[in-house]
């Protein structure tokens, strides 16, 4: 489940369309509103598909419309990413070596980015 605070945008993408959840709904493809509402209020968790139909819908890139899961995912991986660069620093030197390092800093430097502007 997602928590509150990892805001999505559907609410004010679909007010923004003028749509109803029962027309969003069928735009996904699924029986009824009910789940338009559950994604809205980040009570269910949509799956890729339905992520990338929100994408079609509002025309808006789901980085955007999920703007919190997103930033979660984000400092996960960062974070990940500093893991394999400590491992990394261990291997032989080479060009390959060193495009994985550089590949590894800049993920690794996207939590440090988040760090400084929730400080």
């Amino acid at each position: 489940m997602i928590s509150s605070l990892l805001p999505n945008h559907l609410l004010a993408n679909r007010k923004r369309l003028a749509l109803s959840q029962e027309e969003v709904a069928f735009l996904l493809g699924t029986q009824s509103g009910t789940k338009v509402c559950r994604y809205e209020r980040f009570l269910r968790e949509p799956n890729l598909e339905t992520i990338l139909a929100y994408e079609a819908i509002f025309q808006k890139p789901a980085s955007e419309l999920f703007a919190g899961l997103y930033q979660k995912v984000e400092q996960d991986v960062a974070a990940r990413a500093r893991v394999l660069a400590l491992k990394a620093e261990d291997q032989k030197a080479g060009q390959q070596t060193s495009r994985k390092r550089h590949t590894l800093a800049v993920i690794a430097a996207k939590q440090n980015n988040q760090s400084t502007k929730t400080t």
